[in-house]
């Protein structure tokens, strides 16, 4: 891995389901730009891909299709918890309503979002498939910045200064 340039880069994107007409998902419009360090496994391969090969100041537009997304939607991912995972006070949280996707941790303390299929008697039906499963992914954009990546910021994993997050 030591062969691989890291570099610090921040874009601003549109990102639209199948293609560039397509219903846009996100936008970093009137936000801060997306910034990422390329050769850490950060962001989808394909869009690190497509973007490290461009200079700063260049545009894109590129579609990436499902399986090299988010993947396939898998039926395993639909899981059952039992209610008392959803209660406070002897209550079931307000949130837990079929439809709504709730914020929900792995064993390893990871957040997974889950959208709430079926409330049953002692169960909550959850899916917790990538919420762009299936879906062919457009990105337009720009690239705001482009530059080596300094030792510190591949050591913390995250870009420092205008683009970045600062500790």
């Amino acid at each position: 891995m030591s062969d691989i340039k890291h570099k610090a880069i921040a874009v601003e994107y549109n990102l639209y389901k199948d293609t560039a007409e397509g219903e846009m998902i996100e936008s970093t419009e009137g936000k801060e730009p997306l910034a990422f360090l390329s050769g850490l496994g950060q962001m989808i391969p394909e869009f690190e891909a497509n973007i490290t090969s461009l200079n700063e100041g260049d545009t894109f537009s590129f579609g990436i299709k499902s399986e090299n997304a988010y993947g396939t939607r898998k039926e395993e991912a639909v899981i059952e918890l039992a209610q008392d995972m959803f209660m406070n006070e002897g209550k079931m949280i307000p949130e837990v309503e079929v439809g709504n996707v709730l914020p929900l941790q792995d064993q390893n303390g990871n957040v997974i979002p889950g959208k709430i299929l079926a409330i049953n008697e002692s169960t909550v039906t959850v899916d917790v498939n990538h919420l762009l499963a299936d879906q062919d992914l457009h990105f337009t954009g720009k690239i705001v910045e482009m530059r080596e990546a300094t030792a510190e910021e591949v050591e913390h994993k995250h870009v420092h200064g205008a683009h970045g997050h600062q500790h």
